[in-house]
């Protein structure tokens, strides 16, 4: 059990991101081409993505903060010491990685990410979002 946290700001934190996760499940309705034809869903997606992403960086630096469990210096950080505490699983600490390296992409070099990318990223990735969360959760 992870101790020393503002509960009610991670529990904010999950239902944030899992209100997220409905709404891209919603988007992962539509076939590609519907997908792809409408900005709105790609804009939609992409701000779905990035602030998901973001609120998993907020939670992970939370709980490393407040327990003094090192110094972050990078994203990859974060997941790394999470999974030295046995909070995430090391297998995913790579996924995580990339994922916040898209999270800048969306943010910095937002013109050169190609909306089949976001498609292939909403059909096939989002998973790793749930399952960050379903692990923050099971540990607070």
């Amino acid at each position: 059990m992870i101790l020393n946290i503002d509960f009610e700001k991670i529990k904010q934190k999950i239902i944030f991101v899992e209100d997220n996760l409905r709404k891209i499940n919603e988007l992962k309705r539509l076939s590609k081409d519907e997908f792809l034809k409408d900005f709105r869903n790609i804009d939609s997606a992409k701000y779905l993505l990035q602030t998901s992403i973001e609120a998993m960086l907020d939670i992970a630096n939370h709980i490393i903060a407040r327990n003094r469990w090192g110094k972050v210096e990078t994203n990859r950080d974060s997941f790394e010491i999470l999974s030295n505490k046995g909070i995430i699983d090391k297998k995913d600490i790579e996924k995580y990685f990339l994922m916040a390296k898209f999270r800048n992409r969306i943010v910095h070099m937002y013109i050169d990410i190609d909306d089949e990318t976001i498609y292939g990223i909403l059909i096939n990735n989002t998973d790793d979002i749930k399952r960050f969360i379903e692990n923050i959760a099971i540990n607070i």
